[in-house]
């Protein structure tokens, strides 16, 4: 146990049933993000804020999605359920449609949704389920939600593509703006312009009302909830495509110093793995590359920015002793690994995802890393667990908790795995602490499967599926791969 007993003191503070109040909650989240950070990469100076964040908490290292697209990740993390449970498979299933569809989810609330019913505030600000990146976000619209989860919601009208400056396609394959690559540099006198300036702003600006004091007459004292915890969820757009930030994000990251991941592609991977490479859907060449790469790197510096900003209101507010922080993306994202680029893919750069939890009394902890496998589903009861809810929580969530590993009770999970699905479905992945293993399709032993050693092979370049020596190996990884997608389908069995 290496719990302080400062941390024990603000446990029994948070979870005290005297009339202490719960802790807050800040759940950010990015939209398209890798592991190219500071706290995953040590990359200087790229992301301060987070960097500063996960000094004051603990870095998931190996967190997974469990669907690398935006629609039915978000949709998943949020009701602490697989895609295949929930029933949302793209971007256009609506996520709250599994209550209608579903007898046995029709009072299943989403995460936010229960902290509501429990008692706190709560208010989205822009994207936390999916929405049109550009196209909806510039009327405004509220794209994908479960509107009964909130108290407030706030959906930005931005410029996006409208944005001041001059907007240059780099996929020439690929002129669908939303899933091609273009970037933009905007002024630095108009960053004010860009959705996720907006979206702090608002964000500030609830933090501010939830810090101060509101009337107490009248409906809106019991509208506003002026006494309660809040549970605040920020949904920044950015590094989402079209690539768009401010010049001052773009002057680090120079296009000649920026430098192309090696092609390594084995003889035997599936062609179904490629999917995504340059050539077959964006037709990029080199320098078209070197200029995606680095609009990638100022939107994450953008992102950063705004991070700071909430991480500094929270500081000026006294907030922040009384706030639990959460960051992560929704899925990885490729830039030219195994010749791939963007998502959907189900390689380890695609469904590794970014999540850092910082919990105030947990500072013996702060800085640390966890290695267990975790997966995005697993959010649901952390956070209530760490609210004092255990055993309250729906009992239909599919994940576990991780406050064990931010209180230092548990340092690993050496049984662990994580289960991601993609292209609706019909394709999957496991990843287990040292393996993993895909397969394209359903059946077995035609030339669809991968399998890949993560202690000798990080970048998943050599594809051990066919070979001899590894066979008992393989035979443990269908199994284990079959027990995870029948979890995953049989959620409500």
């Amino acid at each position: 146990m290496r719990s302080t007993c400062y941390a024990v003191f603000m446990l029994l503070l948070f979870h005290s049933g005297l009339g202490a109040q719960k802790p807050n909650i800040l759940l950010i989240i990015s939209d398209d993000l890798n592991t190219r950070i500071g706290p995953y990469m040590n990359i200087d100076k790229h992301t301060p804020h987070l960097d500063r964040l996960a000094d004051a908490g603990v870095r998931f290292a190996h967190a997974y999605c469990q669907y690398p697209c935006c629609g039915p990740s978000r949709a998943s993390f949020m009701s602490g359920l697989y895609p295949e449970t929930n029933g949302v498979l793209t971007n256009n299933d609506q996520p709250g449609s599994y209550k209608k569809e579903t007898p046995a989810l029709a009072n299943h609330p989403s995460m936010a949704g229960f902290f509501r019913e429990n008692g706190y505030f709560t208010a989205r600000v822009s994207k936390i389920y999916h929405m049109g990146v550009p196209g909806g976000i510039e009327r405004g619209e509220t794209g994908g939600d479960e509107p009964d989860s909130w108290d407030y919601a706030y959906n930005v009208m931005a410029s996006e593509t409208l944005s001041p400056g001059k907007l240059e396609l780099l996929s020439p394959k690929n002129q669908h703006y939303g899933s091609n690559f273009a970037r933009m540099v905007v002024p630095d006198e108009m960053e004010e312009t860009q959705a996720d300036y907006m979206a702090t702003t608002q964000a500030i600006a609830i933090l501010e009302n939830r810090a101060g004091k509101v009337p107490e007459q009248g409906t809106n004292k019991q509208r506003i909830k002026k006494d309660a915890p809040f549970f605040l969820a920020v949904g920044f757009v950015r590094p989402h495509v079209p690539l768009i930030a401010p010049e001052n994000c773009f002057a680090p990251y120079l296009e000649s110093e920026v430098v192309l991941p090696p092609l390594k592609i084995g003889e035997n991977v599936p062609e179904q793995a490629l999917r995504q490479q340059n050539e077959k859907l964006f037709g990029m060449n080199e320098l078209q590359k070197r200029r995606t790469i680095s609009a990638y790197m100022a939107s994450v510096r953008f992102m950063d920015q705004q991070v700071g900003r909430l991480l500094e209101t929270l500081d000026r507010l006294k907030l922040r002793d009384k706030t639990i922080v959460i960051f992560l993306s929704d899925h990885g994202y490729n830039l030219g690994e195994h010749d791939c680029w963007s998502k959907i893919s189900l390689w380890e750069g695609t469904v590794r995802t970014p999540l850092i939890i910082s919990v105030p009394g947990y500072e013996n902890n702060y800085g640390t890393t966890c290695t267990a496998i975790t997966e995005l589903i697993d959010l649901y009861p952390t956070l209530t667990e760490l609210c004092g809810f255990a055993g309250k929580e729906p009992a239909i969530l599919q994940g576990k908790s991780l406050a064990g590993f931010l209180n230092g009770e548990k340092e690993t999970d050496r049984d662990a795995s994580a289960f991601t699905i993609s292209y609706q479905g019909g394709d999957a992945t496991l990843r287990t602490e040292r393996w993993r293993y895909t397969r394209w399709g359903e059946n077995i032993g035609q030339g669809n499967e991968e399998l890949y050693d993560h202690l000798s092979d990080p970048e998943e370049s050599v594809n051990l599926a066919t070979y001899a020596e590894f066979r008992s190996v393989l035979e443990d990884m269908r199994h284990k791969f079959e027990l995870a997608r029948e979890k995953a389908r049989s959620g409500l069995k």
